[in-house]
């Protein structure tokens, strides 16, 4: 054999030798969300509809300064008639596919979020243009929210990663992610532009190894005796991972 012959025989070796992912047994397409209601102990997530306008638009408006809005790339509207022509472009898509958050002990409408960036061949998909009225924001509900939109996820759908991204500058959006359990993955520099403004998007993910864990967290944190009766919670729910 000459020299080259074997230069290439070596070659076709480290080729082989190349690290890859593990195969996957099993697998298959996932079936894509279903525009069904979402159910919870405090919280409902259903499709959203135009007849959660009104409602939604009062809920909003609980934000005087309109801050909510900073990081969307729509809004703040002028007034309910725009905002529910807005409403109803989005009713209509599949992906994103919005839903509103209705608080079971009002039966209103008091947030709304969606998934995105939906990849059933993969098993991967995003949860965003999450916006929670003050009424909502930093409740029960709202943990309960993302937890029914988890579960749907991981336990119905199948799927395989779970996405949360989001303006790296959104102080907010970020702790979130954390304290529900996403693990941060990076910053996209210049990912975007919204609003005429630069956005560097920081991602973070949510795998099904690691929902078993974290669905027990949240039902511990969920469950009525971790509140007392103003409903305060007892402990966090970072203590129920750790």
């Amino acid at each position: 054999m000459s020299s080259s012959e074997q230069r290439c025989s070596q070659q076709r070796i480290n080729d082989l030798q190349q690290p890859i992912g593990p195969a996957l047994d099993n697998w298959g397409p996932r079936p894509r969300p279903p525009r069904t209601t979402m159910h919870g102990r405090y919280c409902r997530v259903e499709p959203l509809q135009p007849r959660h306008a009104a409602a939604l638009f009062e809920a909003f408006g609980a934000d005087s300064d309109g801050r909510n809005w900073t990081y969307m790339p729509y809004g703040p509207f002028e007034d309910v008639g725009r905002f529910e022509q807005w409403l109803q472009q989005q009713c209509q898509g599949d992906d994103p596919l919005f839903y509103s958050i209705i608080d079971n002990s009002s039966d209103q409408p008091v947030g709304m979020a969606s998934y995105l960036r939906i990849e059933p061949a993969v098993g991967v998909i995003e949860v965003g243009h999450i916006h929670f009225s003050p009424r909502l924001q930093r409740t029960a509900l709202a943990t309960e929210t993302m937890f029914l939109m988890m579960q749907r996820v991981f336990d119905e759908l199948g799927y395989r990663r779970y996405e949360w991204k989001c303006d790296s500058l959104n102080g907010p959006s970020r702790q979130a992610a954390e304290r529900l359990g996403f693990q941060f993955e990076g910053v996209f520099r210049q990912a975007t532009i919204y609003k005429d403004r630069n956005r560097d998007t920081a991602w973070f993910s949510m795998l099904d190894s690691e929902w078993p864990q974290l669905k027990s967290a949240f039902e511990q944190w969920l469950a009525p005796q971790n509140f007392d009766t103003n409903g305060r919670q007892r402990q966090r729910l970072q203590a129920f991972r750790d």
